[in-house]
């Protein structure tokens, strides 16, 4: 294993993860030391340094590190996720969100997926506003985002394997995909509609061109964070999203303790934060 021939001691790993938490929003607490080492090691050993003490270095003093951080983005990066997940809020947004939003006169509706991985999110929302009659308008933009450029070109390309569909229903996966090799191909028409982006959520500068929009989805990337992490990135959307505004997160996920600037409420079944 790497981590047998490149140790990560105690010292080094905290001054590297809070680095690591105050540039990317994620943190490893005391117990996932191994996690973290295991992680990063292979590219440390590859990448010429002896320790991990001069890979700190590096990304802490060097002014030219800013592609050694993409990298890291992309080690460090969790990119479970699937088709049809958590669908009692996306059934809220199709059937109460969106019709609400475009009764007040606002047009175009954005909706922006926020570490969406590799594209599954709002590829799902787009197919469920298909679904609904409201996508064909064009009264509506989706954007997803990750901060992992490796995630984002999977979206881009378009290409899914079986494991992406474990809850899509059969008719859906029959009329939005076609067989490509090994993978499915998602249909070009919808994947048009949704623009991809590389963007770390906690960065007021990648996300200024799209935390705007009325309707956000962050889910399941706060569990990720250490609270400081979450108030801050909160704050930003909050600054940012016009009223009425729509934060989506996930099932796991609570702001009630870290943030009073949304407020919870239920639309269909679903929790949502409103602003």
């Amino acid at each position: 294993m790497y981590t047998d021939i490149l140790s990560l001691p105690e010292s080094v790993f905290r001054i590297l993860r809070d680095l690591i938490h105050e540039r990317t929003g994620v943190f490893y607490d005391d117990e996932k030391r191994d996690m973290l080492a295991s992680k990063l090691a292979p590219h440390v050993l590859a990448a010429g340094f002896a320790s991990f003490l001069d890979y700190y270095y590096l990304l802490k003093y060097d002014p030219d590190a800013g592609d050694e951080w993409q990298r890291v983005l992309n080690l460090l990066s969790v990119p479970e996720t699937f088709f049809w997940r958590e669908m009692e809020q996306i059934h809220a947004l199709v059937r109460v969100v969106v019709p609400r939003l475009l009764a007040q006169g606002v047009a175009p509706v954005r909706i922006w997926s926020a570490a969406c991985a590799s594209g599954e999110e709002p590829l799902t929302i787009a197919m469920a506003l298909n679904e609904a009659g409201l996508l064909s308008s064009g009264a509506i933009e989706i954007a997803g985002s990750d901060a992992s450029s490796v995630a984002i070109e999977k979206a881009r390309a378009g290409l899914y394997r079986e494991r992406s569909f474990r809850t899509l229903p059969p008719e859906l996966h029959a009329r939005y995909f076609t067989r490509d090799g090994a993978t499915w191909r998602i249909d070009p028409d919808l994947h048009r509609r949704v623009s991809w982006h590389v963007a770390n959520i906690t960065s007021a500068a990648d996300i200024a061109g799209l935390s705007a929009a009325p309707v956000v989805f962050c889910r399941n990337a706060f569990i990720y964070f250490g609270e400081p992490m979450v108030r801050k990135t909160v704050e930003l959307f909050w600054q940012a999203m016009p009223s009425p505004g729509y934060l989506f997160v996930g099932a796991a996920e609570s702001l009630l303790r870290l943030t009073s600037r949304f407020e919870l409420t239920e639309i269909e079944r679903a929790f949502v934060y409103a602003k």
